[in-house]
């Protein structure tokens, strides 16, 4: 399991004004809620977040939430953007408690070179870059690895032959196909020099001027 801390304080103003001054003054608004308790509005530095969250993987990591020297387990939800600018604007934290599941978004890591692409020049084709999970937070994954190294030729990976932690449940069709090893292209625009199929050369003759005679 991921994790790392952030600091965060309660805010008492709300509303889009105060949201944009704080923004202006170098913090993200924020928001915790989750396990019965009464949402909490906080801010948090922009750049201290910001710097985490280049660090980390979002989904998979549990946040050390520390609210005025008081720490409390959480997981990112949302990160809400400006459409343009791509800046920050508001972050939703849920609070994690053992042994309540939560469902999260895992990263899917390919490990190994498929048979198929070593011995026959095929194509690892991915159909799928994660799934989706219901686990305890004590137990969250970091990423769930894909071993394509049996995979030949037309044949392909499904969320059934996932190898899963114990205690964690998939909610992905277990028939969701997560990769294939397609054939290798072919160039088929024209054949070789003397092969089946050549073009016979097209001979170009010089029109002959009216009344000059053949040689």
């Amino acid at each position: 399991m991921a994790s790392a801390s952030l600091n965060a304080t309660p805010r008492t103003e709300t509303g889009t004004g105060a949201a944009r001054k704080l923004r202006q003054a170098g913090s993200v608004p924020a928001i915790v809620y989750g396990h019965g308790r009464e949402p909490l509005p906080l801010t948090v530095n922009t750049r201290e977040l910001e710097r985490l969250l280049n660090t980390i993987s979002v989904s998979s990591t549990v946040i050390e939430l520390n609210v005025d020297g008081k720490p409390s387990r959480t997981l990112i939800r949302e990160i809400q953007r400006h459409p343009f600018k791509r800046t920050i604007v508001h972050v939703d934290f849920l609070q994690l408690v053992a042994g309540e599941k939560i469902t999260v978004s895992i990263p899917l890591r390919f490990v190994g070179t498929a048979d198929g692409v070593r011995n026959a020049g095929g194509i690892l084709e991915e159909t799928m870059h994660q799934v989706h999970l219901r686990v305890d937070p004590a137990n969250i994954p970091g990423h769930i690895d894909v071993d394509v190294t049996p995979l030949t030729v037309g044949h392909s990976f499904h969320v059934r032959d996932l190898k899963l932690p114990e205690g964690v449940t998939v909610l992905d069709d277990e028939d969701a196909t997560v990769c294939v090893i397609s054939a290798p292209k072919t160039d088929t625009a024209g054949a070789g020099e003397g092969g089946e199929g050549a073009a016979e050369p097209e001979l170009i003759r010089k029109a002959k001027a009216e009344g000059e005679e053949a040689k």
